[in-house]
């Protein structure tokens, strides 16, 4: 199963295959920096999320998060655990809200956790808060 995956340096759209990205860190095809993908979730910015949500071809699902919020913190290994599971049917990327204020803003975010499903380069749902896992892998089985 190949994604793409935007390079936090140049911003170019890498298509990865998820499968080998597990067992090596993949690089960007144009300017060679590891691409920030690890275990099927990617960490995304500004300019990264906004290519990302553009250009993917399956739903992408966003935690928006903060390091010093507990229930980020709670909510972290979920989110994670239905990355791996739901791979195939979504794209999983991490939004820390610390590092990039002003896009943060852009998208409206107000708490977090926030959850934000984007289809189609657009925003479908949003979910604040942190969630069992059971309760998030059924609210994302709406967006397939």
């Amino acid at each position: 199963m190949k994604i793409i995956v935007p390079c936090a340096a140049c911003y170019k759209i890498n298509r990865v295959d998820l499968d080998k990205a597990i067992h090596a860190n993949p690089i960007c095809a144009e300017c060679k920096t590891q691409l920030p993908i690890h275990e099927n979730v990617q960490d995304v910015k500004g300019i990264t999320l906004k290519k990302l949500i553009l250009k993917a071809e399956l739903p992408v699902v966003v935690d928006f998060w903060a390091s010093w919020c507990g229930p980020c913190k709670f909510f972290a290994p979920t989110f994670k655990a239905v990355a791996q599971e739901m791979h195939d049917k979504f794209i999983f990327a991490k939004f820390n809200t610390e590092e990039d204020p002003s896009s943060s803003n852009t998208y409206r975010i107000q708490s977090i956790p926030t959850l934000v499903v984007f289809k189609n380069g657009v925003e479908k749902d949003r979910q604040s808060g942190a969630m069992q896992k059971s309760s998030f892998s059924k609210y994302l089985l709406q967006f397939i």
